[in-house]
């Protein structure tokens, strides 16, 4: 665990590994826990560096409005931090925006971009989720039952018998600092489609079929990477919103496989 001084404040990251490095961004409202169970898979080929970003986890705190443009410039602040010129990146739901927006603005810094269940946020998504996703919305009471109405928004979108990855979401959305809500909106703020063509260097999609929020979007975002220098989609079944830490197996194999031919 690490903490690195950039012109927004201290961005906390964990690090471990050593060769190239992968970068790993994760969704909302979540940390660099997210890939507590992918770390050590992909530290044996690789240098991982899981941040919490800007606004997020023991990172510094980002003021409302946040864009998902402020969260890429974090990465970036992270990198000329750690004197990282280029490295490869990996997103998961928000984060896989921020990789994108981080690659289509800074493509010299970027050997590759893997986007895990990444939302198309066209002017449809952006209309549909201008208030949010209608979860991690609960307002405080009291008694505490917000805490118990957001954990039911969530459960339905996560594995049974695994309460533990539950409460590790619902830990991070209570963060000091951290607005579930904002970050989501951030999403809904962001024009996609005039990013796409900037993309030019390999792709991996990842692909999680029982994701109902960001599935059905494979097929057009695949349709929109009109200049990416290569594009490989691994549909990981099974695969749900908590895909880094239920499928790390198979997140970690398609990831080596894919960077395995870039060298």
């Amino acid at each position: 665990m690490h903490y690195a001084d950039t012109p927004f404040g201290q961005l906390h990251y964990a690090e471990e590994g050593e060769g190239e490095s992968i970068i790993c961004l994760h969704q909302t409202p979540r940390s660099w826990d997210e890939f507590r169970e992918l770390i050590p898979l992909l530290s044996k080929n690789y240098r991982v560096i899981a941040m919490d970003m800007y606004g997020f986890g023991q990172s510094a705190k980002l003021a409302p409005p946040q864009q998902i443009e402020d969260f890429s410039a974090g990465v970036i602040a992270l990198m000329d931090s750690l004197n990282i010129n280029q490295t490869h990146i990996l997103g998961h739901h928000t984060g896989a925006l921020v990789a994108f927006d981080s690659a289509a603005r800074f493509p010299a810094r970027f050997l590759s971009l893997m986007i895990s269940s990444m939302p198309f946020t066209d002017a449809a998504y952006r209309n549909k989720h201008i208030s949010g996703d209608g979860v991690d919305d609960s307002e405080i009471t009291e008694d505490g039952s917000h805490l118990l109405q957001n954990w039911a928004k969530r459960q339905q979108f996560y594995p049974k018998n695994r309460p533990d990855i539950l409460n590790r979401f619902i830990h991070d959305s209570l963060n000091f600092g951290v607005n579930p809500i904002e970050g989501h909106i951030a999403c809904a703020r962001y024009v996609i489609e005039r990013k796409f063509d900037a993309i030019k260097m390999p792709v991996l999609i990842l692909a999680a079929n029982e994701d109902p929020f960001s599935f059905p979007s494979v097929a057009i975002i695949r349709e929109h990477l009109v200049n990416a220098s290569k594009i490989e989609i691994n549909v990981i079944d099974g695969g749900m919103i908590p895909l880094m830490e239920i499928k790390a197996d198979q997140v970690s194999s398609s990831i080596i496989t894919f960077l395995s031919k870039l060298s």
